[in-house]
């Protein structure tokens, strides 16, 4: 009768059946935790759907665990999955820096995508330039631009995004924010429009108005200056885009508040004026989280920021008209 095989023998067989880990499940992972959906996550690692259905099949194996599962039409992490969520995207990001090297990259190398916040004044005003300047400098970038719903510090937090670029607000002490460029608010009517003539703060506040607001709101700073001399004005649209809002003036005799340089392009063949009352200058911003200070890539993501916005020089505009 066989020996019966010691404890430190039973190890080493069992160790022999493990399989050796696969470091692009982590990757996978990370993905599928921060898009929280398959379809998200295959665009994010540029695979097909059924592709990364396969890697959440493996994931789970490896794991033991769902991972994700459904709740109504989404997909949410399992209490082991929402545990690893934090050290999980601190190492695919050491892994990333690791690969990539801390001081050197090849940009004409790079391929990677980065996911931008941003309103759709800022894309339709700046995208072009930022598009060009990655073509030229990144041509294997990918630039993706997120829906600016709401200044979710979440976001960047957890890696969802790579950069927010907007008016933005009080986001946490470890989060970089640095200054784009100033702006300012101007009026936009059709042309032909009684406004196109004579603006005084009486006129302005007689006719309705539309306002840009994310939450729906129907009041803001001009409001205020109005009601300092005594007026008040109708704010009878709340759109959550300035393009929506630029589409509604052009073709009513509604009026819309709006910055000048995010929605430059959008305003053409509309009337243009100064705002009978004084508001305060936008500052428009560049947010990050700290983890990417050192990263070479996204440096070179905050420089083509900058680039794009620095056509012009920062709080200057049109004249009105």
């Amino acid at each position: 009768m066989p020996a019966k095989p010691t404890r430190r023998q039973v190890t080493r067989q069992v160790a022999r059946h493990v399989p050796p880990l696969d470091m692009n499940l982590l990757v996978t992972l990370d993905a599928l935790l921060s898009e929280g959906s398959v379809v998200g996550a295959a665009q994010r690692l540029n695979l097909s759907a059924p592709a990364m259905s396969r890697q959440l099949a493996r994931i789970r194996h490896l794991l033991g665990d769902p991972v994700l599962v459904r709740a109504g039409r989404g997909l949410v992490p399992t209490p082991r999955a929402e545990g690893l969520r934090e050290r999980l995207r601190g190492l695919v990001a050491e892994a990333e820096a690791l690969v990539r090297g801390d001081d050197e990259i090849d940009l004409l190398r790079l391929e990677r995508t980065f996911v931008i916040r941003a309103n759709d004044g800022f894309v339709g005003t700046f995208g072009a330039a930022l598009a060009s300047l990655a073509a030229q400098e990144a041509p294997l970038v990918r630039l993706r631009f997120a829906h600016q719903d709401k200044e979710d510090v979440e976001a960047l937090r957890e890696g969802r995004i790579d950069a927010d670029v907007g008016v933005i607000g009080a986001m946490g002490p470890e989060i970089r924010l640095q200054a784009l460029f100033h702006d300012r608010f101007v009026g936009v009517v059709r042309p032909g429009h009684p406004l196109a003539g004579d603006v005084t703060p009486e006129r302005f506040a007689a006719f309705p108005h539309v306002s840009v607001s994310r939450r729906g709101r129907f009041s803001g700073p001009i409001d205020v200056a109005l009601a300092a001399l005594g007026l008040k004005r109708f704010v009878a649209i709340a759109v959550a885009n300035f393009s929506d809002a630029l589409a509604i003036v052009r073709t009513s005799d509604h009026v819309a508040a709006v910055p000048a340089r995010l929605t430059e392009p959008g305003r053409a063949g509309l009337h243009t004026f100064d705002l009978p009352v004084k508001t305060d200058a936008l500052a428009v911003s560049l947010a990050w989280h700290p983890r990417f200070d050192a990263d070479p890539a996204h440096r070179w993501l905050r420089a083509a920021l900058r680039a794009a916005c620095s056509s012009r020089a920062p709080g200057e505009t049109e004249p009105a008209g």
